[in-house]
């Protein structure tokens, strides 16, 4: 096992009394660091991250669930494998699963590059090559492009044949029987012409094909390399060696999920179709490989919790046709890999309709988290909140710093809602996204109002214009079900049943 790696150079510390504005607060490169008031979770994700641990994070909407599972992501190693599918020639509706190291990827990388060979002029290449890949006319000389069957300098048929030079030309004896006229492999109609040259007193066979308006030149290794690729069967990559070790699945489909196989129209048609390796899809649990998979709302998924729980198990989940109605229904890859690090967030109220074995596959490797949604008001976590109000403005990138006195406006505003909404005196919330969403607002008026800051009259006036709507009803109509009452038409309220509850409220229902 590989030692963990030290974590990044923590960002500067600061006391609040001495800054001006939010562009003097350093933002930390650690991106776990950058997760204010949640300690517990994040000293968990790091192990989570070293030792490949599941987590569940629980808690409501706002309050730093999703970033944590980002910035865990982002601790693990770059991913080791690339998956590809590979044709079957003798069935090929099963195709087979390859899995190709990182550093073979990089040295077929390597030797594809080779076979880009080298371009050169078509006044470069030896006269009958350049006149039998349709550059050079017979008659005058004169270059141009291949496209151009007549030559624009003596309006000469370049070619009487496509290929072949014109009949009674002084290079058709010449090169007759040497230079051979061919296909390159991928079934792509571009001409080339084969002859030998003598490169270092060796002979040597080359190859000259069109390129545009250059010739590409092929040696012998580039030639046996293309002749060692004809062998293979065809293949596709479908989870690429450079990709991100976070795969969010929040509120995936099941093919979106799982993966699928491609309809074709055709069926499969060897020259009309396509083969069924190439519409094989991948999966998020595919995709998330040596990653992590990222599921907000886990209990949503409903049936689909059994998928995870089996790809978690096995590591390996097959991919096959989800449509019955479909061309790829008879398709199937079998132990496609899927070893992720699966993060899923639920709130508290979900816990029951996540399924039992589950949970307890998350619990017996890797952790539950209830995540907090206070933080004690002290001077260190006021700067953590400071913090906050940088990171949002500096990822918004549309509105200007906010000044020190918008911060402790920002501050006053988190020690109201810890204290109206959790019941906690001498604390500061943790649910964030509201407050982030405040100053957006706040610094979308400075903007209106040709600020260069956000001042802490831009907070008071977003706080005005923040209110939740259900305030706004009530300020207007005095209740929920005045405003409904108001806004529904004559023949609606006589409806029967329409708004029946409105007549008869259930105080049960919140709506008071």
């Amino acid at each position: 096992m590989t030692t963990p790696e030290p974590a990044g150079p923590k960002a500067r510390a600061f006391s609040l009394d001495e800054i001006e504005t939010t562009e003097e607060i350093p933002i930390p490169t650690d991106p776990l660091d950058r997760v204010i008031g949640q300690e517990r979770a994040v000293e968990t994700a790091r192990i989570a991250a070293f030792q490949r641990r599941h987590l569940l994070l629980v808690g409501p909407p706002g309050i730093g669930k999703s970033m944590t599972a980002q910035a865990l992501a982002l601790h693990l190693d770059r991913p080791r494998t690339e998956i590809r599918i590979v044709h079957n020639p003798e069935n090929p509706e099963r195709p087979t699963v390859e899995l190709v190291a990182r550093e073979e990827v990089y040295r077929e990388r390597e030797a594809h590059r080779s076979l880009d060979g080298e371009q050169i002029p078509p006044t470069d290449a030896p006269a009958p090559v350049a006149e039998r890949l349709g550059y050079r006319c017979s008659r005058c000389g004169f270059y141009s492009l291949p496209s151009d069957r007549y030559c624009p300098s003596c309006n000469h048929v370049k070619q009487t044949a496509p290929g072949l030079p014109e009949a009674g030309s002084p290079f058709r004896d010449l090169v007759g029987g040497i230079l051979e006229l061919t296909v390159p492999p991928g079934g792509n109609q571009t001409e080339s012409v084969r002859t030998t040259r003598t490169r270092n007193g060796v002979e040597e066979v080359v190859a000259y094909e069109r390129a545009g308006e250059m010739i590409r030149v092929l040696d012998q290794k580039a030639l046996e390399r293309r002749r060692q690729l004809q062998k293979e069967s065809p293949r596709k990559v479908l989870v690429k060696i450079d990709r991100t070790t976070f795969v969010m699945a929040t509120g995936a489909s099941e093919t979106e999920l799982l993966g699928d196989v491609r309809h074709d129209p055709y069926g499969g048609h060897p020259q009309l179709g396509s083969l069924p390796y190439d519409r094989v899809i991948p999966g998020a649990i595919h995709e998330a490989h040596e990653g992590v998979l990222f599921i907000d709302e886990l209990a949503h998924l409903g049936h689909l919790q059994r998928q995870i729980l089996t790809a978690m198990q096995e590591k390996r989940f097959p991919i096959s046709g989800r449509n019955p109605q479909s061309g790829g229904a008879s398709v199937r890859v079998d132990s496609v890999p899927c070893d992720f690090i699966l993060v899923g967030a639920a709130n508290i109220q979900d816990l029951g309709q996540i399924l039992p074995p589950l949970r307890s596959r998350i619990a017996g490797s890797g952790y539950e988290i209830l995540l907090d949604t206070t933080m004690p008001d002290t001077e260190a976590n006021r700067r953590r909140l400071a913090q906050f109000a940088a990171q949002e403005i500096a990822a918004d990138g549309r509105i200007p710093p906010a000044t020190r006195a918008a911060l402790d406006a920002l501050i006053r505003e988190a020690r109201r809602r810890a204290e109206s909404i959790d019941g906690r005196r001498h604390a500061l919330t943790l649910r964030l996204r509201e407050l982030g969403g405040l100053l957006r607002t706040a610094g979308d008026l400075a903007m209106t109002s040709h600020s260069p800051r956000i001042e802490a009259e831009h907070i008071a006036s977003a706080l005005e214009r923040a209110r939740p709507i259900e305030e706004q009803i009530r300020a207007t109509y005095g209740s929920l079900q005045g405003g409904l009452h108001k806004e529904a038409t004559e023949s609606q309220r006589q409806s029967l049943g329409y708004y029946s509850w409105n007549e008869h409220p259930d105080p049960g229902n919140g709506y008071g």
